[in-house]
């Protein structure tokens, strides 16, 4: 007997024991798991053929276990249901809902592949430099942009062509196009805030106001761009809290930006004295302070008298450093130095209140042998 019919002879009990509906289904469960299990057997051989190679295809490769997977179970179910004897309507949509989902899958994929080009992309530069590396900053920028937008676009075509397998969908778009001069005009209106911030993304990639990093006064607050988003920008403040800003704001609104062009700057150390504060002295000190501290890059050091008036004199300590962050310790390690040794060796350089006292003509004058007890009563 052919080994075949020996198999058939042994479960016909069983399979008579088995309601009819039931067996379309579980022919479809079977080989659904039989995908997976292919699937497992495959990746095993892909990964040991990528393992240790470098490039973008094993890179993707190595990311691609989910949707291949899912796509391994889709394509069994898809082919099983027109061979399992299933009924019309479960066939119909079982295998609408595959074709839906392989579209998910393709989409999926496409997005990956944007992912990992751009990640491999950011790899290459260098982000360690002692300088603030503006061009490795501004490529950044550009590449996490396009990232955003590319899966925003792919997001949207992926839904579009789902949606359009469906004729109801079909027949909504159709008569949509039909009345585009009403529609569209509400659309644009209820859409008008994400296609600015969309559009403000466009240009923030190509012109560059802002790039990752770029230390910013927005709204009065100081801090790090840390995320550039399709449609908003957060801002590390100081402090560690953040600000979200729409992308809109950096192309509507003025707003500072130390790290256009270079991290370096200038910062500035103010201090109120009297007037006979040695400014010789103070200058020489203020020079020795600033080039003595691991702060200081060398550049930028002076003194200035900036104000005077009916009570102190203001005097102003101009250094650079390298970015804002070693600038603002600068100038606290600056400010505290040059405080400490004034209290030490100028204690009359630090301001003070003068009053002259007058005498009350109206009160009686303190002649020789006149009681003090006698001129306070008056």
């Amino acid at each position: 007997m052919d080994p075949l019919e020996q198999v058939e002879t042994a479960i016909a009990p069983v399979a008579a024991q088995v309601p009819e509906p039931v067996w379309p289904w579980l022919i479809v469960s079977v080989g659904a798991l039989a995908a997976i299990a292919v699937h497992r057997f495959l990746w095993r051989a892909v990964l040991r053929i990528v393992r240790g190679r470098s490039g973008l295809l094993p890179s993707l490769v190595r990311r691609l276990k989910r949707p291949s997977r899912l796509f391994f179970l889709v394509l069994a179910i898809g082919l099983l249901v027109n061979v399992a004897g299933l009924p019309s309507e479960w066939r119909a949509g079982l295998s609408h809902a595959a074709v839906a989902l392989l579209i998910v899958i393709a989409g999926w994929i496409v997005s990956l592949a944007i992912d990992v080009s751009c990640d491999r992309f950011l790899a290459r530069l260098n982000f360690e430099a002692d300088e603030i590396n503006s061009g490795a900053r501004s490529q950044a920028t550009q590449i996490r942009m396009i990232q955003r937008l590319g899966r925003i676009i792919v997001g949207v075509l992926t839904a579009g062509l789902v949606l359009s397998t469906f004729d109801s969908v079909r027949q909504f778009g159709v008569s949509l196009f039909a009345s585009a001069g009403a529609a569209g005009l509400v659309l644009g209106f209820a859409a008008r805030p994400v296609l600015a911030n969309l559009i403000a993304g466009i240009q923030i990639a190509l012109t560059q106001p802002i790039r990752l990093d770029d230390v910013v006064i927005v709204e009065g607050e100081w801090g790090w761009i840390e995320e550039i988003a399709a449609t908003y920008v957060v801002v590390r403040i100081w402090d560690l809290r953040r600000m979200i800003v729409p992308l809109s704001y950096f192309i509507e609104q003025p707003f500072e930006n130390w790290t256009r062009d270079s991290g370096q700057i200038i910062g500035a150390v103010t201090l109120h004295l009297d007037y006979t504060a040695p400014m010789g002295a103070i200058r020489e000190k203020v020079m020795e302070t600033v080039k003595t501290s691991r702060f200081w890059d060398g550049d930028v050091v002076n003194l200035q008298v900036i104000e005077a008036d009916r009570e102190s004199v203001q005097i102003r300590a101009l250094m650079s450093a390298r970015n804002s962050p070693t600038a603002w310790e600068l100038r606290c390690d600056v400010r505290e130095r040059l405080l400490g040794w004034l209290q030490e060796t100028h204690p009359e350089a630090l301001p003070r209140i003068r009053a002259e006292l007058q005498p009350d003509r109206s009160a009686p004058s303190m002649r020789e042998g006149t009681p003090l007890k006698s001129v306070l009563q008056g």
